[in-house]
């Protein structure tokens, strides 16, 4: 007739994975023995743990160790001369046997939950299209009082299937900065992040021309001398410009405890472009 929504209380367990206790009210109705209706409103307190391994493709997975249920409160309509066998008879032939298979599978429909966010963490990500990323479990998962430490390998490929090389460098847990309560903290190396954008390298080039700088002044020779006077003599006059930004070489990622940087090192070849013949290189600038 009436359930209420469950108090559910998660603690972790180190070493070995999650303790839930879930506190459950309900009425259930029916007809008694002698015909009228009858109500019972019971509490029980479900208990269960379940074990954070990894499963043999390498992904996390929660496995439901054991389940117990308790009866907390039990109440009844019926009249109290009934109660004594009445009530010791239903809950140890009924109640007992019957909660366990009413409310422990739901435990494990929601840890099945969870372990297909992990398994879908594995998949394979495109990176637009210059190649993919794919995290593998490293390590099996560690868990302490406070948190759950997932230790994964980073696997980039670029477009052509190679795999890019990148140096396991792990960071000590006591270097990092405090975790937040209920919060989850994602660790990304240096390493990583300028292999990252080395794949994404071919992506940062790119040819810019009038249509790629509206509101700006049209991209023209005379445009060029006005900003650097020293060439105005050499460059034939207005003349459309085009620029070609080419990566140089890998960019590079630096991590301090005080800020970070990307360096991203480029060339932009300047080309005037006229109609009526191909494109002559005007000068070249390191950027």
């Amino acid at each position: 007739k009436d359930l209420r929504p469950p108090v559910i209380s998660l603690a972790l367990l180190p070493g070995s994975g999650l303790f839930m206790a879930v506190l459950v009210q309900m009425t259930i109705t029916g007809k008694s023995f002698i015909g009228a209706n009858m109500e019972i409103t019971l509490a029980a307190n479900l208990t269960a743990k379940s074990q954070l391994e990894q499963d043999t493709a390498g992904i996390p997975q929660f496995s439901l160790k054991n389940c117990h249920i308790t009866l907390v409160s039990v109440k009844t309509n019926l009249p109290s001369s009934m109660l004594p066998k009445v009530m010791s008879k239903f809950l140890d032939s009924t109640l007992q046997k019957v909660l366990p298979g009413l409310l422990c599978p739901a435990v494990d429909a929601m840890l099945n939950l969870v372990n297909a966010k992990f398994t879908a963490m594995t998949s394979e990500i495109p990176l637009g299209t210059a190649g993919t990323l794919q995290y593998v479990l490293l390590n099996p998962p560690t868990t302490t009082e406070a948190f759950i430490e997932l230790d994964l390998k980073t696997i980039l490929h670029q477009k052509e299937g190679k795999e890019v090389d990148l140096p396991m460098d792990q960071p000590s847990l006591a270097s990092l900065p405090l975790k937040r309560d209920a919060s989850t903290q994602l660790i990304l190396s240096a390493n990583f992040l300028s292999a990252e954008l080395s794949v994404l390298q071919a992506s940062f080039n790119l040819d810019i021309s009038n249509n790629m700088v509206l509101g700006l002044p049209p991209l023209v020779t005379t445009m060029l001398g006005d900003l650097i006077p020293e060439i105005s003599s050499l460059l034939p006059p207005s003349q459309p410009v085009v620029i070609e930004m080419r990566e140089a070489k890998s960019p590079v990622v630096t991590i301090t405890p005080a800020k970070s940087f990307v360096q991203l090192f480029s060339t932009a070849e300047f080309r005037v472009s006229p109609s009526d013949s191909a494109p002559e290189s005007l000068f070249v600038l390191d950027v």
